[in-house]
This record gives structure tokens, sequence and C-alpha cells, in this order.
């Protein structure tokens, strides 16, 4: 575990929140915990009967755990949110709120292998007992699978050749850190656009390390089954593949295709949307530039 426990300040916090519309006696789930600073926002709503449980896979979030009987902090990873709450006798909730992403502190860690911006060995993994770390995914993953990854998750359109260039520069050597893979892919990052093609490489491979898509999809499904009626989900994303899935979910409660009509041309929803689409204002991003690409849709279930 590291010792540096810097969480920033937490994504649109007020809106974030708000969207929950906190009964003082409800059951509420905060899915990824990180620094804390959202569970913290809904306690000071909450009255004494009212609960708080929140997830996070990530060993490092434990140092920040909350002294209050009122809540429950679960070192698990939210896609089996039913099943840890079934486990602490809670069948159904009021609210769940989820940041997806990674989290600043898991940024700002070299040796995590998350940033552009540091050296380390390529790993990415937000649960170090995740198997699956992106020097596997980079040095053992075929041809077209790493092509699939830079497609799929990183919106490469240079997806092959970046997957070719890859599985050239290992057959001599195995690409063991962040550096290295920037070495190896040096020629597809020219100076003015580095750092965006950067991210979307990092992002893409960071995806596959943890599933990010599958666990997303699980996640919404399961807290649908489990929000009461009237009860509300408020999510943070910050790229167009998680916003897309959750938007979709919240408009028709399906990822594809359409939902069946009735005889009279009507199909039923799981949802009602509550406002519009929430970004940070400028003075937000400048204090915590993680905020510059996130979008919070909120929405109650019918």
């Amino acid at each position: 575990m590291t010792t540096t426990m810097e969480y920033h300040n937490p994504v649109l916090l007020h809106p974030t929140v708000d969207g929950l519309n906190i009964k003082p006696d409800g059951i509420y789930v905060d899915v990824t915990f990180g620094g804390g600073g959202h569970s913290k926002e809904i306690l000071r709503r909450l009255g004494p009967n009212g609960k708080l449980f929140a997830f996070d896979q990530d060993e490092d979030a434990l140092a920040n755990a909350l002294p209050d009987e009122r809540f429950t902090l679960i070192n698990e990873n939210f896609r089996f949110i039913k099943r840890f709450l079934r486990f602490h006798g809670v069948k159904s909730v009021d609210g769940i709120l989820a940041d997806l992403g990674v989290s600043s502190h898991q940024f700002d860690v070299p040796e995590r292998g998350f940033s552009t911006r540091f050296d380390a060995e390529l790993d990415m993994r937000m649960s170090q007992k995740n198997d699956l770390s992106a020097y596997r995914v980079v040095n053992e993953y075929e041809e077209q699978d790493l092509r699939r990854v830079f497609f799929d998750y990183g919106e490469l359109k240079n997806a092959p050749l970046l997957a070719r260039t890859i599985v050239e520069a290992r057959e001599h050597y195995p690409i063991k850190t962040t550096d290295e893979l920037k070495d190896v892919l040096a020629k597809f990052l020219p100076e003015r656009i580095r750092n965006k093609v950067l991210a979307q490489i990092y992002q893409a491979i960071r995806i596959e390390v943890n599933q990010e898509m599958d666990v997303l999809k699980e996640f919404i499904e399961q807290s649908l089954e489990i929000l009461n009626p009237g009860g509300r989900f408020s999510v943070i994303s910050y790229h167009s593949l998680e916003d897309r899935l959750v938007k979709r979910f919240i408009k028709n409660g399906m990822f594809e295709g359409e939902p069946e009509r009735d005889f009279f041309g009507n199909f039923s929803v799981p949802y009602k949307t509550i406002g519009k689409l929430i970004v940070p204002d400028d003075a937000e991003i400048k204090i915590n530039n993680r905020a510059r690409s996130a979008k919070l849709r909120i929405a109650e279930k019918i």
C-alpha cells in the first residue's frame, strides 16, 4: 500500500449529491469511494437512521474510511454491488452515486502506471488483486486482440498499425515500462498531438485491464434492480464510451437496440431523466483538472 493518500476535490460534488434527493432516513450507495468526498457530503445530509454503503476495489482507499456508524466501506469492485449489499442485509436502496474513471490519487502515484507523466512499470490495475495488468496486455495479447483494444476503447483509427508495431517490438525484448511503450510507439506520437494520442492509448489499455465496460454494464443493470421506485441514480462519466452506455440505459433501459413498443406505439422505460446534462464550470476545472471531461447524468427510477 502506498503511503501518500492525497485525494483531490470530488468532481461536481454538490450537483451529484443534490441529484440523489436525499431522504434523511434513506439508504444510499457511493460505488466509487476514493477519497470519500462525495460520501462525506451524503453523510452530512443523512439523519441518524440513514445508511451509506461505499465501494472501492483499491486497497489505498481503505485508509480514508470514515469514522461514522452509519457508514460501511466495502473493499470490492462495484460490479458486485448486489451481492455485497445482500451480504449486509440490504436488498433495495434509495440512491446510487458513481464517479467513474480513475481517481486523481491513482493518476498521481507514479508506480501505478496510470499517468502519461511518469515512467513506471506497465500496471494500470485499479485493484492489486487483479491478475491482468497492462504488462500482460502489451506483451501477451495476440495482434488482433491488441487491435480490438485500441480501436474499441481508444477509438484510435490507426489501431492496426499500433498493434503491429508493439508485436514486432516485443519479439526482441519485453516492453516493461510506460517509457518503453512510448519509445516503441514514438512514430505515432508527433509533438502537436502527442498528449492526446497517448491519453487514448493509455485509456484503451486501462479499460481492458480493468474490464471497465463490462463492469459498468453489470453495475448499471444491477442498480436498476436494487433501486426503490423514486430512487435516484447519479453518474459522472469521463469519456464518450462510458457516457454513451449511461445515456442509452437511462433513455430506454437497454445498451443496444430499441425497447419493444406496445399496441399504442408506446414503450415503457425504467427511468425518467432529471434535469439536463451537467458539466463543470470553468472555476471547477481550474481547481481540479480531472473535471474537464466530466459529464453528470441524473435519473429517477419510475
